[in-house]
């Protein structure tokens, strides 16, 4: 612990910000495979709860990311100049914002799906409902597994203009 004293406490702080942003990512991911390996037609009590309270730590875990990645952007990252002139940045933002867009209808889904949970009965979820939830969980997942390449090209300078 003694190591931990000798490091500035700037590089501590952007390393903070740095891992909050790391491990939300990881949280929404986690997330949306959970969700995606409980869907199905008429779930269980116990599985229609666990993909509420799934998708509550997945908002919280998507806000996180948000959060710290505006502060990584404005203060605790390599400038804000080195993201927004880059392309694949702004590519990173809309997937993220795109599958954000996309989990509003999941998220609406499990909303209405506690209002039966609360009364002690079961969600009525059709076929073609698990299926259709099934096909944009995996395209949410698809998206946010694009985003960790993004990132990596980016921090190598990939998509910079010319100096």
């Amino acid at each position: 612990m003694a190591g931990f004293a000798a490091i500035a406490p700037d590089v501590l702080s952007r390393a903070g910000v740095a891992y909050v942003h790391y491990l939300s990512f990881m949280l929404c991911f986690g997330a949306l495979v959970l969700e995606r390996r409980l869907i199905k037609p008429n779930p269980s009590k116990q599985d229609a709860t666990l993909m509420v309270i799934t998708d509550v730590v997945y908002g919280l875990a998507a806000l996180a990311l948000l959060v710290s990645g505006i502060l990584r952007v404005l203060y605790f990252g390599q400038g804000s100049e080195f993201y927004t002139q880059n392309p694949l940045f702004w590519w990173k933002v809309g997937l993220y914002l795109s599958v954000g867009g996309l989990s509003l209808y999941p998220t609406v889904t499990y909303i209405l799906w506690a209002i039966p949970l609360r009364k002690g009965e079961l969600p009525q979820v059709s076929e073609a409902l698990a299926k259709r939830l099934g096909w944009i969980l995996n395209i949410e997942l698809v998206g946010f597994a694009a985003v960790p390449l993004l990132a990596t090209l980016m921090a190598r300078g990939v998509g910079l203009p010319a100096a």
